[in-house]
């Protein structure tokens, strides 16, 4: 598998300005990434820092980043879909090299609790074959679609199914859940589709303590806890 993983990090950020940028775990959230990166060079033969702001683009390649290109204004706007600049980042790096990528890992900054074995446990699974793509996930409680409802005429009715009365969270079935943002690995095709995962997914699963993703302030001071008791910042 000739896998190359690419590390977005746009500058403009509304909900939590600079986010790549900010500190959590005693580092950058971008650089964070580039450490995943450098953990699993053995599996990805070459992971690029795709950026628009020359502030990001200096933070990464003074922590080892490779930045090989600064991303087009058209490709980091708010409405952007990350596909194109994935894509984007592709075509650069085949121009560069001359030799075509097979997967494409993505590894956003926003999800800076990951390991090297979260990693390996996501490529092992696209070589098992018959798989397009594999997206990590994590079981959700709290927000499971049966406790989910809807307004209609003044009365609070159920979205879907019924929510059974007086059960257990941990009891709700079948288990619903969720990406959780930490990886995407996906064949060349399919980005060049417009998507980061395609038709014929396999999941990994990844703990609930691993999976919180920044979009807030909240979620800083979520993620900086948990990497500092936790020992992965």
């Amino acid at each position: 598998m000739r896998i190359l993983g690419v590390i977005p990090a746009r500058g403009g950020s509304k909900g939590v300005p600079a986010k790549n940028l900010r500190v959590v775990g005693g580092a950058p959230l971008v650089v964070h990434s580039i450490r995943t990166a450098e953990a699993v060079s053995d599996l990805v033969f070459r992971t690029v820092v795709s950026t628009d702001d020359p502030e990001t683009a200096r933070v990464a390649r003074e922590a080892g980043g490779d930045v090989p290109f600064m991303r087009p204004a058209a490709l980091a706007g708010d409405r952007a879909p990350m596909a194109p600049a994935v894509r984007h980042a592709v075509e650069f790096v085949e121009a560069d090299e001359g030799r075509r990528v097979e997967w494409v890992l993505l590894l956003q900054p926003t999800n800076p609790i990951r390991l090297r074995e979260d990693v390996e446990a996501v490529v092992e699974l696209a070589q098992e074959g018959e798989c397009d793509s594999v997206v990590s996930v994590v079981r959700v409680h709290a927000t499971h679609p049966v406790l989910m409802k809807r307004i209609e005429d003044g009365w609070l009715r159920p979205w879907g199914d019924p929510e059974p009365k007086g059960g257990r969270r941990q009891d709700y079935a079948p288990p619903a859940y969720m990406r959780n943002g930490a990886l995407y690995l996906a064949r060349r095709d399919v980005v060049f589709a417009g998507a980061m995962w395609g038709d014929r997914v396999r999941p990994y699963e990844m703990p609930e303590e691993r999976s919180v993703g920044i979009d807030t302030e909240l979620d800083l001071r979520l993620a900086d806890l948990l990497m500092r008791e936790g020992g992965t910042g």
